[in-house]
């Protein structure tokens, strides 16, 4: 065995996924809660989506690109757990070389969507507080549609180059992944010779698309906190900056971390790899698992029709 993962190959056919390095011993604790963050994130993004479903006065952009986030956040997860699970409970650390291609290329693809959705978010609070009397004149039902058709083909297209880069990579060195799922820099440092056409790619990727998202984000909150500190009084500031609070809060859950872990896996870190893989795990099961916390507990429309189904007694 351990000549086939340290041995002179170009195609491998297999990746060996690690999990944690250093807390092998404790893999099957360290599962208890990632399966309960995903258990959560299952439940309340699937609880979004019947919600917003089931009732016609959520049947707005701002609840149809929830809907859409909450569609991301349940891909993001399910493509990343059950594998994690699998080496966490049963050792089941192997996975194909196609396998692992598919799952980092869909990682990343949903993660540029997500980003794009928050955008897409922004834009609708914009549209909402600083042209109130266009707001359903300009966000139509056709212009959402095509939003999200735009978010979804720029994650896809965008990220598209990385498995077909890896692909054309000689891969000499090892096939052992020091964490429980595929990502790309993690491949793209087995791979042996000149990979700095995929490094690079890639902090294209980061710098210009979600570097790009969070300018227009600042962008339009800034005019947006204008707009609102324009108001008269204190009650309608604070009124209409409660519509905007779960978005914001959402969006320091997804960048912040995000943009902190992609750049130090490029660079020297001076973290322990144990304590940065786990620690890089939570991050990304975070977001799908408060996501929907933060919009059932701050959005009144979705807290009261929880409400309603929970206490609701039929004739």
């Amino acid at each position: 065995m351990s000549g086939s993962n340290k041995t002179d190959f170009t195609n491998p056919s297999v990746f060996i996924l690690q999990g944690i390095p250093g807390l092998e011993a404790a893999h099957v604790w360290i599962a208890i809660p990632f399966c309960a963050m995903y258990a959560i994130a299952l439940l309340g993004n699937i609880t979004i989506l019947l919600v917003v479903k089931k009732e016609p006065s959520l049947h707005v952009p701002m609840y149809y690109f929830l809907c859409v986030l909450a569609i991301t956040d349940l891909v993001l997860s399910t493509f990343i757990l059950p594998k994690m699970m699998a080496i966490f409970w049963f050792n089941s650390t192997v996975i194909d070389f196609n396998a692992c291609l598919t799952q980092l290329y869909v990682f990343h693809s949903f993660s540029v969507m997500e980003s794009g959705i928050f955008v897409a978010m922004a834009l609708d609070r914009y549209v909402a507080i600083c042209h109130p009397l266009r707001h359903s004149a300009i966000l139509t039902n056709p212009m959402v549609s095509k939003v999200c058709l735009a978010v979804v083909l720029r994650g896809g297209v965008l990220i598209l180059p990385y498995p077909f880069l890896l692909r054309q990579w000689s891969y000499c060195r090892t096939n052992i992944i020091p964490q429980p799922y595929c990502a790309h820099m993690a491949v793209v440092k087995l791979a042996c010779g000149d990979t700095s056409v995929s490094s690079y790619y890639g902090l294209f990727v980061l710098f210009c698309v979600m570097g790009l998202d969070v300018i227009f984000i600042v962008v339009s909150y800034t005019q947006i906190l204008r707009a609102i500190f324009s108001l008269p009084t204190k009650d309608a500031r604070l009124k209409t900056f409660g519509t905007c609070i779960s978005h914001f809060c959402s969006i320091l859950v997804f960048y912040i971390p995000g943009l902190f872990f992609s750049l130090s896996y490029r660079f020297h870190q001076t973290v322990p790899q144990h304590f940065y893989v786990l620690i890089t795990n939570v991050y990304y099961l975070m977001p799908p698992m408060l996501n929907p916390i933060i919009y059932g507990v701050r959005t009144k429309e979705i807290r009261n029709r929880l409400l309603h189904l929970f206490i609701h007694k039929g004739p």
